[in-house]
């Protein structure tokens, strides 16, 4: 078993399954140093190849992104957390191995895109709460994000999503289809480790193909999306920021 030293996450690899542990002590924001340790997390993963498990630490997944640099950060710190987001969202969308999320608790704003772009989703029993709050709080839904919920929820669950911050309970959650399956939160790694040995099981490259062709019109949309999203970053914070 090897690892690697990091501030805001952990990673770990043993017996061909990569372990991204999400915890910064609080919420999990996608700060832009997290945003950079969980890519720096996924370059070591896409090396030592084999299944990737992320999930977060008792409360949740994340709370999305880092409120504190929309009040204090300059226009290019906004501009890199929300840019960083979105390719995350992106990259995971479009990973080369099977990623698999242990969503340990909420996952709220970018944290539900997160648990999204991946490939399955495994939730815990109990009261977690899963929502793209962005409308409640003064902020228009990116065009990646309603791109990242469209190629999972119905049109009716989408409208309810995006134009209301709905917030899904857990079994709401599964019956839209944002989690997989749901899990006893002392055996949720257990079950992500049992998935993550089926994936294991699957040619590689097979798995890597098909899903790029699954994926092909949404990764073709995402990017443009992401563009859009850039441009209007762009313009909506300006140097005064």
């Amino acid at each position: 078993m090897s690892g690697q030293a990091f501030t805001l996450l952990s990673y770990t690899f043993a017996e061909g399954v990569s372990t991204i542990k999400l915890d910064d002590g609080k919420a999990n924001v996608m700060s832009i140093k997290m945003l950079s340790e969980f890519n720096a997390a996924l370059d070591q993963a896409e090396h030592n190849g084999g299944v990737v498990i992320i999930t977060g630490n008792a409360k949740l997944l994340s709370g999305g992104f880092d409120l504190g640099v929309f009040k204090e950060g300059s226009r290019d710190e906004i501009y890199t957390m929300l840019s960083s987001g979105a390719r995350l969202s992106q990259r995971l969308l479009s990973f080369p191995l099977p990623t698999i999320c242990a969503c340990s608790g909420h996952a709220v704003a970018m944290g539900l895109f997160i648990l999204l772009s991946t490939d399955y989703r495994i939730g815990v029993e109990g009261e977690s709460k899963f929502a793209a709050n962005e409308v409640a709080i003064g902020l228009t839904v990116p065009h990646f994000a309603i791109e990242t919920l469209r190629q999972r929820l119905t049109p009716a669950q989408l409208n309810k999503a995006v134009s209301f911050a709905y917030y899904f309970s857990t079994r709401e959650a599964l019956s839209a289809g944002i989690l997989d399956e749901l899990s006893p939160a002392d055996t949720l790694m257990g079950t992500a480790l049992e998935r993550a040995k089926m994936a294991l099981a699957l040619d590689a490259d097979a798995h890597r193909n098909s899903k790029l062709r699954m994926r092909e019109e949404l990764l073709v949309r995402m990017e443009k999306a992401i563009d859009r999203d850039c441009d209007g970053w762009r313009d909506n914070y300006p140097a005064s920021h």
